[in-house]
């Protein structure tokens, strides 16, 4: 079980202590987990606004989205951040492009894109509730946690001491397809509507890894986090836009 809680306590702020430092193994095997923690986030969504139903429903989105965004310490948000000041501030150039990812400092075309997504989420929050189709809030942090898999399978890492190099160290590759496939096959349940925002997010994500590949040569573990927070974001949209079509 020690992947598990090494999944957890990296992708929540819940208070979770390991016994002993995990190996580069239990790091890899921690890749197959990033989905079932989405789930208990999910869960967790779903049984709040569930709580909050009597509520005014723009009051129930804001707190939901407040309590998603603490549930995750704001780490994807943080990815986000970084990678679009060094988008912009890196005018194309790779070495450049790194450099400012490294940056602590949040510039304003990062603060800018925070700002973009957190209100897409909470007018996309707000129409799931309208519309009773808080269940969605299940499977789309689900999703949102298996796009690392998708991209430590198919993409270069370029920082040999970053983050996440750990994880790529004998990692089970036909597993974490198994469970990258089983994932993103739940959207089934939802239908047309699903299968709209199924095609959405895998136009996202091989999109996103492109634009990585062309810029960096690969990824870092802020692109993926950006990766996370933009898939998230797009597949909401996607679902809701195909509610009122479908």
């Amino acid at each position: 079980m020690t992947p598990f809680w090494i999944a957890l306590q990296f992708l929540t702020v819940l208070p979770i202590e390991l016994k002993n430092m995990p190996s580069a193994k239990q790091n890899s095997q921690a890749l197959l987990f990033y989905p079932v923690v989405g789930l208990l986030i999910g869960l967790m969504l779903f049984a709040f606004a569930l709580i909050l139903a009597k509520l005014p429903i723009l009051f129930s989105a804001a707190l939901i989205l407040v309590l998603w965004i603490w549930l995750t310490g704001g780490l994807h948000l943080d990815g986000l951040a970084d990678t679009a000041d060094a988008w912009v501030g890196g005018y194309g150039d790779p070495e450049r492009t790194l450099k400012i990812m490294k940056d602590p400092a949040c510039g304003p075309i990062g603060v800018l894109s925070l700002i973009a997504v957190c209100l897409l989420k909470f007018v996309a929050l707000y129409v799931l509730l309208e519309q009773k189709l808080e269940a969605f809030l299940i499977v789309l942090p689900m999703l949102g946690r298996s796009v690392p898999l998708f991209l430590f399978l198919t993409t270069r890492y370029v920082r040999a001491q970053g983050l996440a190099s750990s994880m790529l160290e004998n990692m089970p590759r036909l597993a974490i397809w198994m469970v990258f496939v089983i994932t993103i096959a739940l959207l089934c349940m939802f239908k047309w509507k699903g299968l709209v925002a199924l095609f959405s997010f895998l136009i996202i994500i091989f999109y996103l890894r492109g634009l990585f590949i062309k810029r960096i040569g690969g990824i870092t573990g802020d692109t993926v986090g950006a990766a996370i927070e933009l898939s998230e974001t797009g597949l909401m949209l996607s679902f809701v836009i195909a509610s009122f079509y479908i």
